[in-house]
């Protein structure tokens, strides 16, 4: 056990109780001063059964184990250090609680110390269970202790619960109880942190690797094109063992863009040479067919011969099976056979069933073969022809199970023409599942009639449904037809209503303009002066309505307003104003109405003003 060398020189009071503290935990008993008291110690004879004996020169090692088996029981003994002395707690009391463990713990928190503790002290009870690389100490009786190995963490919950007195006082500042226990520091959890990265790191890197070995090698590059690869690349593709690879560096060169002018005419000659193999490939395709069905047909006829003798081995077992020869036979016999012939008929039934599949398919595909090549003439989309075609697909699978089950009574007929029954029970079975059978066979004929009924029945109703979808088109074509016309009808109408509207406006304002003008023409010769007056401004009455609407309506606005906000007042008692028209009205009278500009920049606006009152004076 290795110690500081400030801690070499401790007197020790009672160096037995050292000593049997040291070997109950399986260690050499071992002074302060650093010299063994049993130089003949076995570590593998500790006074303590099931204690794993521990090696002195592990580093770190004190007088502290690593943490030990809950179940055993751990003695603690007084223990005597420099300046103080540690007393183990009631054996009979429960052990101490403690927190969980963080990740990475190297810190532990120290309770109960005496108030008159210093670090030299903590440093002197703590030091030995392992190197410790920083304490803080609280000014009441607590402190931190961080360490420098994880492992010595275990060593110091070692000494949770132990009463501390410093040298022989017995005052209440020189004793405590000491509570040992896990601390969450950032130090440790970063350095965890750190170690979980590397190995991650590590494993990612060796997964890498692992991966890279097991990655398949990269196909070969495609050459660039060239005079000289496309020359050999043509022999390579006339080439049959060749071609697949050489065909690939083709369609390589094409998603390139390697085509040109100066060197279509050998692309051409390539792609010419890659179409000459179809031929080939279709006679492989066919010769491969033939064999496949050579096989096949050599597959039946060689399960026909086996049924064949199945049948005889059968036929053999039901001989054995009459009474002329069966009461020959003793009981043990008698069961063997019996269940041999069970065996025997279960194994020609099961090839019987193999030979009828490969009929039935040889049937199924047939019928496929038939249906391909009827032309659909209907449309796909359309919900009646989806029914034709399921009861088409039914009225085959009906004719199907028609041909098994005619088969399977042919077989049956086969089979008791060769075989004279034995038992009369067995003829009653025979003529039992014949009758099962016919009936069955007329059932599906009755249900095949029918569905070819539904089918013509359906087909009708097709037919039906498209003359009726063909009246409905010409129908709305009709309809379309007459409500343009209506529509056009209406507009002339409005047309030639809005030329009688005019038509009237316009004598209206003639004979408006006829009175104002005989007003005017009386009104001169009353006064005398025979010389011509100018044409007025005002055209009509209504224009005249205006002029006294807007100036009662400028008169309340000194500042003015604009065209936009006058025809806006005027559409309120004639929605047929227009503000071209109004503008042009005020623009006539120049002596009654102003325009001024207000405003700078993007604000400029445009605004009347009424200047009637100063337009009097000057005319």
């Amino acid at each position: 056990m290795t110690m500081d060398s400030n801690s070499m020189t401790m007197p020790m009071s009672d160096p037995n109780a050292w000593a049997t503290a040291m070997n109950n935990l399986g260690m050499p008993p071992i002074p302060m001063t650093g010299q063994p008291l049993m130089p003949d110690f076995d570590p593998n004879l500790g006074m303590m059964a099931g204690i794993t004996p521990m090696n002195p020169m592990m580093p770190g090692l004190s007088m502290v184990p690593a943490p030990l088996s809950q179940e055993l029981p751990v003695i603690k003994e007084i223990i005597h250090c420099k300046s103080c002395t540690l007393f183990p707690p009631n054996p009979n009391l429960p052990p101490p609680a403690t927190r969980e463990r963080p990740p990475g713990c190297k810190t532990v928190f120290v309770g109960g110390l005496p108030e008159n503790a210093t670090e030299q002290l903590i440093m002197e009870v703590f030091g030995q269970c392992g190197d410790i690389t920083a304490i803080r100490k609280s000014k009441k009786n607590f402190c931190h202790i961080r360490f420098a190995e994880e492992f010595t963490v275990d060593k110091a919950l070692f000494l949770s619960g132990y009463r501390i007195r410093l040298g022989s006082s017995t005052d209440k500042k020189d004793t405590g109880r000491l509570h040992v226990d896990f601390a969450q520091a950032r130090d440790d959890l970063y350095e965890w942190e750190c170690r979980q990265r590397m190995m991650a790191r590590e494993e990612r890197h060796r997964r890498k690797m692992e991966e890279d070995r097991l990655r398949p090698p990269s196909p070969p590059p495609i050459v660039h094109y060239s005079e000289h690869e496309c020359s050999q690349l043509g022999d390579k593709i006339k080439d049959d063992g060749k071609f697949a690879e050489a065909v690939r560096v083709l369609l390589t060169w094409l998603e390139r863009g390697e085509v040109n002018r100066r060197n279509a005419n050998n692309f051409y000659s390539m792609i010419q040479s890659s179409n000459s193999h179809i031929r080939r490939l279709m006679g492989e395709k066919s010769q491969h067919e033939k064999e496949m069905e050579e096989a096949k047909e050599k597959f039946k006829t060689a399960l026909a011969g086996i049924l064949a003798q199945f049948e005889q081995i059968v036929s053999v077992f039901q001989a054995a099976s009459k009474q002329k020869a069966w009461d020959h036979f003793s009981k043990a016999q008698r069961k063997n056979l019996d269940m041999w012939r069970k065996q025997a008929e279960e194994i020609r039934n099961m090839h019987n069933e193999q030979l009828m599949g490969i009929r039935r398919e040889e049937e199924m595909e047939m019928s496929d073969d038939d249906m391909e090549d009827a032309p659909d003439s209907k449309d796909s989309e359309d919900s009646g022809v989806l029914q034709a075609e399921a009861l088409k697909e039914e009225n085959d699978s009906l004719r199907c199970q028609l041909d098994a089950y005619r088969n399977e009574v042919e077989l049956l007929k086969q089979e008791q023409g060769k075989n004279q029954p034995m038992r009369s029970e067995e003829d009653s079975t025979h003529s039992q599942q014949l009758s099962f059978l016919q009936q069955a066979l007329q059932g599906m004929q009755k249900q095949l009639l029918k569905m070819r009924e539904e089918l013509k029945q359906r087909e009708a109703e097709l037919e039906n449904s498209l003359e009726d979808k063909q009246q409905l088109k010409s129908q709305v074509q009709n309809l379309k037809e007459s409500l343009q016309n209506l529509q056009n009808a209406h507009n002339m109408q409005l047309e030639m209503s809005e030329q009688d509207d005019r038509g009237s406006e316009e004598s209206a304002n003639q004979t408006s303009e006829a009175t104002v003008s005989t007003v005017v023409s009386c009104s001169q010769e009353k006064e005398g002066p025979t010389e011509k007056s100018p044409s007025s401004p005002v055209h009509s009455e209504r224009e005249a309505l205006l002029v006294g609407i807007i100036s009662t309506f400028l008169h309340v606005h000194p500042f003015g307003a604009s065209i936009e906000y006058i025809c806006s007042y005027l559409q309120r008692l004639d929605t047929k104003i227009n503000p071209s028209e109004v503008e042009a009205l005020l623009s006539r009278l120049p002596c009654t109405f102003r325009q001024e500009l207000t405003g700078v920049g993007a604000s400029l606006e445009k605004r009347w003003n009424f200047c009637g009152f100063q337009g009097i004076k000057s005319t």
